[in-house]
This record gives C-alpha cells, sequence and structure tokens, in this order.
C-alpha cells in the first residue's frame, strides 16, 4: 500500500508542513567552480527540469557546453523546505528537479530540451526505469513565456518521434516554475563526489529534432 501511494500525487492538506529554515547551499559547484545559489552571472538564465533521479540528470547538464552551474533540489509540491527522506515519501509533491543556469549566448534553451528529452523516457508516468515514486515523474517548469511555449512545442514534436517508435504518451508535466528548494550538500554533484554511484538516467535511444521548439 505504501508503494502504491508514492505513485499517486498527495493532495495540499495531506503534504507533510516541512520548515521555514531553508537547507544549507554549498558556496561552489564541485566541477564548474561556480555558485550554487544566487547572484548568478550578468545576462545567465535559469532553467528547471525533472527527469528522474537527480544524481545522473544532473551531471547531464553539468557536462552540456554553455551550462554556468547545475544543483538539485525539489520543486511542484507542496512542502516547504523539505528532506530529501520527506520527498521519498511521496508526502510532499515534489519531484527531484535540476537547476540549470547557462548562458543563452552559448547554449539555447531548445538545446536544453533536448538534453531533456533525450535523457529519459517521458512516457513513464510515476517512474524512471526502476526508480518508483512521485518524485521520479518527469517535468519541466518554465520560468517565463518563452519557456512554456518552447517546452510544450517540443513535447509535441518529440511525441511524434515516440510515437513512430511504438512508445506510448507522454506523461511531462509542463507547468510554471514554483518555488526550488535546495536539496542537502551531499546530493549537489553527487556522481563527481562519488564517481561510481548510482545513475538511473537511461534515454530512449531516440533524437530529439533540432527544430522541436520554435525560434525566439
Amino acid at each position: 500500500m505504501f508503494g502504491f501511494a508514492k505513485t499517486r500525487m498527495v493532495s495540499p492538506e495531506k503534504a507533510l508542513p516541512g520548515r521555514d529554515e531553508p537547507i544549507p547551499v554549498p558556496p561552489r559547484h564541485e566541477v564548474l567552480d561556480a555558485p550554487l545559489a544566487p547572484p548568478f552571472p550578468d545576462g545567465a538564465e535559469i532553467a528547471e527540469f525533472a527527469l528522474g533521479c537527480f544524481w545522473g540528470a544532473e551531471r547531464k547538464f553539468w557536462q552540456t557546453p554553455g551550462v554556468l552551474s547545475t544543483s538539485v533540489g525539489y520543486e511542484g509540491g507542496y512542502t516547504p523546505n523539505p528532506t530529501y527522506e520527506e520527498v521519498c515519501s511521496g508526502l510532499t509533491g515534489h519531484t527531484e528537479t535540476v537547476r540549470v543556469v547557462y548562458d543563452p549566448a552559448e547554449v539555447a534553451y531548445d538545446d536544453l530540451l533536448r538534453v531533456f528529452w533525450e535523457a529519459h523516457d517521458p512516457t513513464q508516468g510515476m517512474r524512471q526505469g526502476n526508480d518508483v515514486g512521485s518524485q521520479y515523474r518527469s517535468a519541466i517548469f518554465a520560468r517565463t513565456d518563452v519557456q512554456q511555449k518552447a517546452a510544450e512545442a517540443s513535447r509535441d514534436t518529440y511525441q511524434q518521434v515516440l510515437t513512430n517508435a511504438g512508445y506510448a504518451p507522454i506523461t511531462t508535466e509542463i507547468t510554471r516554475a514554483t518555488d526550488f528548494y535546495y536539496a542537502e550538500d551531499y546530493h549537489q554533484q553527487y556522481l563527481q563526489k562519488v564517481p561510481n554511484g548510482y545513475c538511473g538516467i537511461g534515454g530512449t535511444g531516440l533524437s530529439c529534432p533540432a527544430d522541436a521548439a520554435p525560434a525566439e
């Protein structure tokens, strides 16, 4: 019953209460030697994605040219400043989310969307591979109207690719960004700290077309 409950979205009134105090954020990125928290460099933009376990997902983005910084946290639910254990209970409503700080002169949001789609299977609902629970659901948290439209357009284009290959409909949640709560220190750049650590990220092997999103 507990496992079944974890695959259903908790209601706001049943979500854990959380706390007022934010989790401390490490000062610098383990790989990119950049700040994890604002202020960020002038001209930098932010994108936020959930695509399963955030350990491997974060590495996908810090390896992307033009990305200035990445961090992992919790978003899309109700509980303020949750702990990892609380998120894993399924009682916060949050996803495991990667925040990507990028230079739009070096990498377009469309390119980050392609990394997102190709790094996981977006048709699996409340799971990603062997990782089961609402915190592993696929989501894009758009911070602007431009990001929202680009995400929706890329979803529609990639759906056609998946449909042609026999996949089910995309279950990715595309919504406006809410509060992003930083995860604990040991989760930040986890696979840099633990090179042989668990990585549950695995895509379908299908490429997202380069013209998946409209030009800005």
